[in-house]
């Protein structure tokens, strides 16, 4: 174990070493790249901080409205029928959302539940398994400046309720 570590604290190093051998090896200035490198991802930081503070805003509002709690008291009797653990919905519906909010309802259902309860496990396949999509779409798209994202917001959503949907019956099964 102390060489796993040791060789994960030189990764970095070696790597930067590597690049700058690598630029200096083809005769290019390293800094000057690296300079705009850096102009470059500042005005991509720049290009989509609109995105992301509206989105950051609307989850905050979607999470302390109680919007959730309504929709997931009235679809429990759906799920129950489906044999579809509802104390699981909260991260469900909001992983494809947020993932620090997703993050704060996994911890939550681990003190809760335990984490190697069948609802333990199934959140933790569900967090493995699924992406903030929302937010992925909106920070990939706005930087390259897409605005059509209809087809790919379908098939995300899609894949992430493929992930959770699977994620439930293998742990289920299992």
């Amino acid at each position: 174990m102390q060489i796993v570590n040791f060789l994960s604290s030189l990764a970095m190093p070696f790597i930067i070493l590597l690049i700058v051998t690598y630029g200096l090896l083809e005769k290019r200035k390293v800094f000057d790249d690296f300079l705009e490198g850096a102009k470059e991802g500042i005005e991509i930081v720049f290009n989509i901080l609109p995105t992301l503070v509206g989105l950051f805003v609307a989850i905050g509002a979607l999470r302390n409205s109680g919007v959730l709690d309504i929709i997931i008291r009235f679809i429990t009797p759906l799920l129950n029928v489906i044999h579809f653990p509802s104390e699981i919905m909260p991260l469900a519906m909001l992983r494809p959302i947020s993932g620090s909010g997703s993050i704060a309802v996994a911890t939550d259902i681990m003190k809760n539940y335990g984490v190697d309860t069948t609802i333990g496990i199934i959140a933790s396949t569900i967090m493995g398994s699924t992406e903030t999509t929302l937010y992925t779409i909106a920070v990939y798209t706005s930087c390259v400046k897409i605005r059509k994202t209809r087809f790919v917001l379908l098939a995300s959503l899609t894949a992430d309720v493929v992930g959770i949907v699977v994620s439930v019956i293998i742990c289920q099964v299992l």
